[in-house]
């Protein structure tokens, strides 16, 4: 993920929107007991992080699944290993 996304992403201030979901009981009252063990102020704040982490996760996979295919693509069409490396290096100290 890009640090100006992720820097982003670490406001604390961000837009929030109400959704609403349907989860079983027993799960929301094992969040609700995990929440304040694990530092939070109650179990939506949880959940939020439980989302926030596996969409990063996610995010990073596909975002990595590309940048190989891209690669893979460019070795087939006949750019070098040295000119790839270039760029990589190019991009991810911009």
């Amino acid at each position: 993920m890009k640090i100006e996304t992720l820097k982003k992403r670490l406001e604390r201030n961000r837009p929030i929107t109400s959704v609403t979901i349907r989860i079983p009981e027993d799960v929301v009252e094992d969040l609700k007991r995990l929440a304040p063990l694990l530092g939070f102020s109650g179990y939506e704040p949880l959940i939020r992080a439980y989302i926030g982490q596996g969409l990063r996760n996610d995010l990073e996979r596909f975002e990595n699944e590309t940048v190989t295919a891209l690669i893979a693509s460019l070795k087939r069409r006949g750019v070098s290993d040295e000119i790839i490396n270039e760029a990589l290096s190019e991009i991810v100290n911009s």
